[in-house]
This record gives structure tokens, sequence and C-alpha cells, in this order.
């Protein structure tokens, strides 16, 4: 989805009240900016709703909860996810909170808030710095198994600057990477492998966007199907069949941002809310893909790893 249509779809949020009114009427009504098409059952949109329910809101009852358009009035709005989310979200409204989960941007860095501890106007929430994660991920890998050489790296539009870090940080670690662009919907995974050199195609690094994150089992059957060995961000490709990931539990980022939304809800302005960081990274693997592709699997790889999935 491309920055206008995301826009279209907030149209008249400029307008929306504040959550102060809806305390009032003792209704919160939440809107999220999502890329693509979105799915209310989706893990993470999951972990989120349900830690709203935790503290007390009750969908039907004290909360609506959906995905932002302009034909709805909202009191926040949560922007998770790529940059075109908060930059459509802004476009939207100069007032009403957000509350971010910014897992492929740096929003110092782009200067949509002023510092951590003290974000300023109307933004906040979670921040991932993933450009850096990318890079300490090739290296925790090239630590586990240090005569990794080649590696093929796929990658979309909304994750074209964690190419570019994994490139950077690639010749110090004596990786050689061959980068394989995901164009059309649905991607195709075939044609992007087969596009790398053949020394290239025993390892599959999988950059990560919301497109791909919902593409994630579809990811981990083609790997595992040719006997690749995969490396993602985050775990839940792993549970889906992937070989391995490495950074936080994105779920509990969305529970974080549910958080930061009760605390609007009950006053607190974002200026005064301090952006979070993931603090805790999770090295995953999946035994029985690595049995199914007869990968070995070393005592130190196993002890290595934060949880082994059987």
């Amino acid at each position: 989805m491309r920055r206008r249509e995301f826009i279209t779809l907030l149209g008249g949020a400029s307008a929306w009240p504040l959550a102060a009114r809806a305390q009032s009427a003792g209704l919160l009504k939440v809107g999220m900016v999502a890329a693509g098409s979105p799915s209310r059952s989706a893990p993470n949109i999951l972990a989120f709703r349900q830690r709203l329910s935790d503290l007390g809101y009750r969908e039907g009852n004290n909360l609506t909860f959906e995905f932002a358009h302009a034909t709805r009035k909202i009191d926040i709005l949560v922007a998770p996810g790529p940059e075109i989310a908060l930059q459509s979200a802004l476009a939207a409204t100069d007032s009403l909170p957000i509350v971010m989960v910014a897992i492929d941007y740096d929003p110092i860095a782009r200067g949509y808030v002023k510092s951590l501890p003290r974000p300023g106007g109307n933004i906040t929430g979670i921040f991932l710095q993933q450009l850096e994660l990318t890079a300490k991920r090739l290296q925790v890998v090239k630590d586990a198994f240090p005569e990794l050489q080649a590696a093929t790296v796929f990658w979309d539009e909304l994750s074209a600057d964690q190419w570019q870090a994994a490139q950077s940080a690639a010749p110090a670690l004596g990786l050689r990477l061959f980068g394989s662009e995901l164009r059309e919907q649905p991607y195709d995974y075939e044609q992007a492998l087969a596009r790398a050199p053949a020394d290239y195609r025993g390892w599959m690094f999988v950059m990560t966007s919301a497109f791909l994150f919902r593409d994630r089992a579809r990811a981990a059957e083609f790997a595992l199907r040719h006997r690749v060995a995969s490396v993602f961000a985050f775990r839940e490709w792993v549970e889906d069949g992937g070989l391995l990931s490495y950074g936080p539990n994105i779920l509990e980022m969305f529970r974080r941002a549910a958080g930061y939304v009760d605390q609007i809800a009950r006053g607190a302005k974002p200026s005064d809310l301090p952006v979070e960081q993931p603090t805790k990274f999770e090295f995953v693997l999946n035994l029985k893909t690595a049995k199914a592709i007869g990968f070995a699997t070393p005592t130190a790889l196993l002890l290595r790893a934060d949880e082994v999935i059987e």
C-alpha cells in the first residue's frame, strides 16, 4: 500500500475528538493504521487486543478497535511496522495521540520524536533498532557457524534499509551476501533464490516487513522444501517451520503498545511518555526443521539457543 492510499484511508482524522472526549462517553475508540490487508486475528494484533482486554477494555462495551478509515471517529491511533504507517497517521492528524511500534525505521533520526525520554509532540511508543539488529543477527549466526561464507538475502521495498545494513556489516564478518529483491505479490521465492549464485543458496536470510511477516508461513515452507538454512527476525517464522531467528518478542512489543494506549486513555500526554526499546532478544532454533533439512545441531548451538522448538 502506498502513502496516498494510507492518507485516503485516514481521511478526516484531523477532525476527530481527543481521548478525553471518549472517556467522558465511557467508550475508547482505537484505530490502527496498517499496511496491506491486515487481519484482526494476526498474532501481533491479537496480542495487542488481548492486552487491552487484560487492562479492562472490552470490545463492544467500553472499547472499539478497528483498522482506521475515514468513516469512523478515533481517539487514539496506533501506527505499527513500517514508516509509511506513521507518515500517514501524521498526514491525517496533528493533534490525535499516536502510539507507534517503529520496526523498520529510526523515529529519532527521521525527526518524528525528539528523544527517547522526552518524545515531545503527539507521538510515543516502541522503537526497535532494526538496522542495528540486522547487523547483530548476522554476527550471531556467523559466531554460531564460523564456516558460513555466503548467503542469499531476501528483501522487499519496506526492508531496503535492512538490506543496506546487512551489506555494510557483512565484510567485517567475512560474509558474502547476494541480495534478491521481492517485488510483486505474492512473492516468488523460487525466482528469488534462482537469481542467486549456486554457492549462495545454502543459507537464506529474510529481512522483515509487514508483508514478509504476514507471508512467513510460505517463506518457511519454501526454505524447508529446498533444504535451505533459513534465518529470520522473529520467532513466529521459526514456529511456522523456519530454522533460526534472532530478535525481540514482537508480541510483547504489541502488548507494550496497548499499555501506552491505556496510559493515554487515562490522561497521560504522549509527549510525557518515554519511548521504549526492547531489551531482551531471543535466539530460537527449530530442531524439527534442522533434522528435516539435514542440518547439524552441535551441543554448543543447542546451549546457545534461548529456546529450542522440537
